[in-house]
């Protein structure tokens, strides 16, 4: 499989080059040349599969430049009942009738991330050994990216990890689980203003191909394609535990700020699994639900991005986003970069035209949005009725899902992050603090360690210059 860029560059690359590349070299993001079909007779062939078996078939698709025996090798060393704690890796939990959570945050810090990032450590660690290379990661987070990205990472031979974090905007749990880490290859900086403005960094240094080269710096971020398609197999996997037939659809309900983790659910639905809808459910930031129900992307600023208690959800610039709409566009890459490069970073919105805005229906989107009241609701009723605890973010999937239901398709909402990283707001909601899993050893006193990061400014050359000092170390 080769791979082009959503901003018009036809060079085609393979998987290998792209994943330590990050970005394309116009500042597109990548997507494979097609999507590849999957058939009745393929979904049988794979249902029933173990999880790190159905993850090396979906892999393998996308992926020729790895010996099969070795991407096995990766597959099976990564999706493991030691990690994730469940033999299914992401089993399902029953709510009510019709409705499902999938577990998606039994990993090692306790967020969905996990999953696609314990395979990038890897598949990273692999490929840097195989070609005698080293790798400096430059991250963003809002609050689970970063965590995951750096236990992935940590002590990983020819790997740097320097994350961006909006400095005060996680959870007390969040911050913990980054800046207690004492690995020398780890770098916390925390940027003062918001995520949108840690990855508008990623993204300025990556776009200086001069440096980036020099430097060899790489993403972990979901414009890693190599992230994404880890995710897509989580779809795979909770259609199969779903139904008994690949006769039966389902939908999926994806909490999402960034479109990382429902745009997996596009690629899974467009390789023709068998998805009637993906719900889109947004926090107060709620740039992707105005898009879905007006055809309008209106990036806010700073000043216009609200601290919540989802707070991995306080994004206002989805950079996945951009490859939906190359998709929407009949990958158009001179339209997608008119609209992204010209339209966003000049005038900060842009809007699709009436007749482009009616096939988004046919890629089954459709979206909510969720407040700090929807969640404290939620999450109590959710503890009451079913005695099952879940975090703010499951919460916002949780109440959108339900304005979006059909009694003929089951609904399966995907579960962010273990509610134990927002003690705070669970509390608020229940009176009670929740529980941290008992086979992740170091979580209790997490908060109290001593902490390592720096204070930055929102400045891509103070961020340069950073690297380049810890590269010379």
């Amino acid at each position: 499989m080769k791979y082009i860029s959503t901003r018009g560059d036809q060079t085609e690359r393979g998987f290998s080059e792209i994943l330590l590349e990050g970005l394309a070299p116009d500042g597109g993001l990548y997507l494979p040349v097609h999507y590849p079909q999957v058939d009745a007779a393929l979904l049988a062939k794979w249902r029933g599969l173990p999880y790190a078996e159905l993850a090396y078939e979906i892999l393998s698709l996308y992926i020729d430049d790895i010996p099969a025996a070795d991407l096995k090798a990766i597959a099976a060393k990564t999706y493991t009942k030691a990690t994730y704690g469940f033999d299914e890796i992401t089993p399902l939990k029953l709510l009510e009738p019709g409705v499902a959570l999938q577990a998606l945050s039994n990993g090692p810090t306790l967020a969905f991330k996990d999953m696609a990032m314990q395979l990038l450590g890897n598949l990273f660690e692999y490929e840097l050994s195989r070609r005698g290379e080293t790798l400096n990661i430059l991250g963003a987070t809002s609050g689970d990216t970063g965590s995951a990205a750096e236990y992935a990472m940590r002590g990983k031979k020819g790997v740097r990890v320097f994350m961006l974090s909006p400095h005060g905007r996680m959870s007390a749990f969040q911050q913990a689980q980054m800046f207690s880490l004492q690995d020398p290859n780890i770098h916390n900086l925390t940027v003062e203003g918001v995520f949108d403005d840690c990855q508008d960094i990623v993204k300025a240094v990556s776009n200086d191909l001069a440096f980036k080269r020099q430097y060899k710096i790489g993403t972990v971020n979901s414009i890693n394609w190599a992230r994404l398609l880890a995710q897509v197999v989580y779809y795979f996997a909770g259609y199969f535990y779903a139904t008994k037939s690949n006769d039966e659809k389902v939908s999926f309900t994806v909490p999402s700020g960034n479109f990382g983790n429902v745009c997996a659910g596009h690629v899974a639905r467009m390789m023709g699994l068998p998805i009637d809808k993906l719900v889109v459910a947004t926090n107060e930031n709620n740039v992707l639900d105005e898009f879905f129900r007006t055809g309008n992307y209106r990036v806010r600023g700073s000043a216009e991005t609200f601290e919540t208690s989802s707070p991995s959800m306080d994004i206002s610039k989805a950079s996945n986003f951009e490859r939906f709409i190359f998709d929407l566009l009949g990958r158009d890459g001179a339209r997608t970069k008119a609209l992204f490069k010209d339209e966003v970073e000049q005038r900060g919105l842009f809007t699709v035209a009436a007749d482009e805005f009616a096939k988004v229906p046919a890629y089954g989107f459709v979206s909510g949005t969720s407040t700090h009241a929807d969640r404290l609701a939620t999450i109590r009723d959710t503890f009451e009725r079913f005695g099952a605890m879940i975090d703010t973010h499951t919460a916002d999937g949780l109440k959108v899902a339900r304005d979006h239901l059909d009694p003929t398709v089951r609904m399966i909402v995907l579960e962010t992050a273990l509610p134990a990283k927002f003690e705070e707001t669970i509390v608020e909601a229940t009176g009670q603090k929740p529980a941290r899993p008992f086979w992740i050893a170091g979580l209790e006193g997490l908060e109290s360690l001593p902490k390592r990061f720096t204070v930055v400014p929102a400045d891509a050359k103070v961020i340069k210059d950073y690297i380049v000092q810890h590269c010379n170390d």
